[in-house]
């Protein structure tokens, strides 16, 4: 099969699941991930898998184009998706649901080990190479307490691992 004819079909896929997304009900917690214009490959659909597996409310899609679907295990028909063209409109919507909004960094900011998240919380993930955008600046930062020397961990291992920390502080029943 071509590359092309490949990315067609990815394509197809992810269209047929954006609309299943539509029947999405929110997860259980308060928590939302944004993800800010990550590559459309792999870790999006990862983070989607981990969302579901964590019972997160909602996932907003920040200038992320069509991503294979597979990956996330059939996740992108539960957990809710919004895509938005800029960061500025999640962060109005979510300033007007009363969450607070927090930027995940590499290092930097109050480490997510220390930090008291609130329940209504939102996690602002960045490009894997490019960053946050700048409307990001002027959230708190956290960060992940790392001891080896890797410089930075994986955009889909560093969101699994926060929203761990955030169930950690708010458990829900079972």
């Amino acid at each position: 099969m071509s590359k092309k004819r490949s990315r067609m079909d990815a394509h197809a896929r992810f269209e047929r699941e954006r609309r299943r997304n539509l029947l999405a009900q929110p997860g259980p917690s308060d928590l939302i991930l944004v993800l800010d214009h990550l590559k459309p490959g792999f870790n999006v659909a990862k983070i989607f898998r981990s969302a579901q597996a964590f019972g997160a409310r909602e996932i907003h899609l920040i200038a992320i184009g069509p991503f294979d679907p597979a990956p996330a295990k059939g996740a992108l028909r539960a957990v809710p998706a919004r895509f938005f063209g800029q960061l500025e409109e999640s962060l109005r919507l979510l300033r007007s649901d009363d969450y607070c909004a927090f930027r995940m960094l590499a290092d930097g900011g109050e480490t997510l080990q220390t930090a008291r998240l609130p329940r209504r919380c939102a996690l602002v993930l960045g490009h894997e190479e490019f960053g946050l955008s700048a409307a990001a600046l002027a959230l708190p930062a956290l960060s992940i307490a790392q001891y080896g020397p890797v410089q930075s961990l994986n955009v889909s291992v560093a969101a699994s691992i926060a929203m761990y920390e955030y169930y950690r502080q708010h458990p829900l029943s079972t």
